[in-house]
């Protein structure tokens, strides 16, 4: 199982890709076909994702382990690819934007091609790793980052074509809202992994903060989406401004995911994970 779950893993990232690409014809050409092409194929993308998770996870019980796969760098990239593109399929759902594809799909993409560069051996959990908690608390978070992930790939896209509306077809939301609406999706999904990993925290070590590098970066990231959103609701910022904040907050977002790796702490991924 865990074979075929690499193996799936390497088409879907590339599945990801060929999507982005149909996503970018329909744009450019303007033919509905290439659009429709690669909602379709997102959709199955996404399916074949969601079933190499599955087949990893089963294969961790096979080989007496049994958890959840998320305990690795390799495992959190390829969910990270997940919940990118499946907050990337509800919004164009709600939307019927399919332009925002050009820019949010690349980042699944890249998620799942940096995963192809880590060790993919399935390892046992160290015993503090054995809670439901780290379920909940990683699934809150990656779902977090998945909604700032697609708030700066709105935000890019805004800064790319000067912030034009959704026509009135498409429900007639601008950028400027939707950059909005997933922030406040992601600090939202962020607060409750941050809740949830201070319970976990506590359960495991007896304490619900130790200030270790990740927990520190998390409440700088989670602070500066605040600020973000304070600027909006009190101060009226809107357009570039906004989309300029959404883009220091994702990368706020990656040096806590990547960068306190290098860090130590209890939340540090070894480099060859």
């Amino acid at each position: 199982m865990e074979a075929l779950s690499n193996k799936l893993l390497v088409w879907v990232t590339f599945a990801y890709l060929g999507a982005t690409v149909l996503y970018l014809c329909h744009w450019v050409i303007k033919a509905r076909a290439f659009g429709l092409l690669g909602t379709i194929l997102t959709w199955l993308t996404l399916a074949a994702h969601t079933a190499s998770i599955v087949l990893r996870w089963l294969a961790s019980y096979q080989l007496g382990f049994g958890h959840a796969p998320f305990s690795n760098l390799f495992e959190s990239l390829v969910f990270f690819g997940w919940t990118l593109a499946l907050l990337y399929l509800i919004i164009e759902w709600r939307t019927k934007l399919r332009q925002i594809a050009v820019f949010a799909l690349p980042l699944a993409f890249f998620s799942l091609l940096y995963a192809m560069t880590k060790e993919p051996d399935i390892q046992p959990l160290m015993p503090a790793l054995k809670s439901n908690w780290l379920i909940a608390h990683v699934i809150t978070c990656f779902l977090g980052y998945a909604g700032f992930g697609v708030s700066f790939a709105l935000a890019i896209m805004y800064l790319a074509i000067g912030g034009a509306a959704i026509p009135q077809e498409k429900r007639a939301l601008t950028l400027d809202d939707l950059i909005y609406q997933t922030v406040v999706v992601g600090f939202i999904l962020l607060t409750a992994g941050i809740v949830t990993g201070s319970i976990w925290a506590n359960s495991a070590w007896g304490t619900y903060w130790t200030w270790d590098p990740k927990e520190t970066w998390s409440l700088i990231t989670w602070l500066v989406y605040a600020a973000l959103l304070h600027s909006r609701f009190m101060r009226g910022w809107q357009g570039r401004r906004i989309a300029f904040f959404s883009i220091i907050g994702f990368l706020c977002v990656l040096f806590t995911y990547f960068g306190v790796n290098y860090l130590g702490g209890l939340h540090s991924y070894a480099a060859g994970q």
